[in-house]
């Protein structure tokens, strides 16, 4: 295995098409596109997809606790395959970013955001890779927690879709190792 690729998100019907679950969804694309099959890793508390983008092997991966206990289970899945935390991508929404855009970043606070929090916990550091989904911000702190776990208006998944391909084409770049290539074509977009 080469990489780790985690969606955030919650699990559960309920909040399968909230903002929340922005993480979920790019990992689901992935594996639709990739021809990928999820299967449940009852131990680790996850459900899991091999495929491979180019010369790597991936797994990715959609914890199946809540988005504030998503850290043990990929700190799980990672320590059996024996990746470092330098070989994660997290992918997760950021109220930060306006809906529809996307940015590659190493390391970093967790920004309020639970998973992220968890995940710092759980690994004992920050430095992991993150691909931030934007999905805007509702404009009052008090607004928050509503906000993000209300399903995406048809014009925010357009504009999600349409940042979800972006990150896609970049995605070989980033994973070959030509980072900066990928942040810069990704960032311009």
């Amino acid at each position: 295995m080469d990489w780790l690729i985690a969606g955030l998100g919650n699990p559960g019907p309920e909040y399968a098409k909230t903002r929340h679950n922005a993480g979920f969804c790019f990992v689901q694309r992935l594996a639709d596109q990739g021809g990928a099959r999820w299967h449940l890793e009852k131990s680790w508390h996850l459900l899991a997809a091999r495929m491979r983008q180019g010369p790597h092997d991936l797994l990715l991966v959609m914890p199946q606790d809540y988005m504030n206990r998503s850290g043990g289970p990929v700190q799980a899945a990672l320590a059996y395959y024996q990746l470092p935390p330098s070989k994660l991508l997290v992918v997760h929404d950021d109220l930060d970013l306006p809906v529809g855009v996307a940015r590659l970043k190493w390391s970093g606070g967790h920004g309020g955001h639970n998973g992220l929090r968890d995940l710092d916990r759980a690994l004992g550091t920050r430095d992991y890779w993150r691909l931030r989904l934007g999905i805007g911000h509702p404009g009052s702190k008090e607004e928050v927690v509503g906000y993000v776990l209300a399903p995406q208006t048809s014009s925010e998944q357009a504009a999600m879709a349409q940042a979800m391909e972006h990150s896609q084409k970049v995605l070989d770049d980033f994973l070959q190792g030509r980072v900066e290539a990928a942040m810069q074509t990704l960032h311009s977009m």
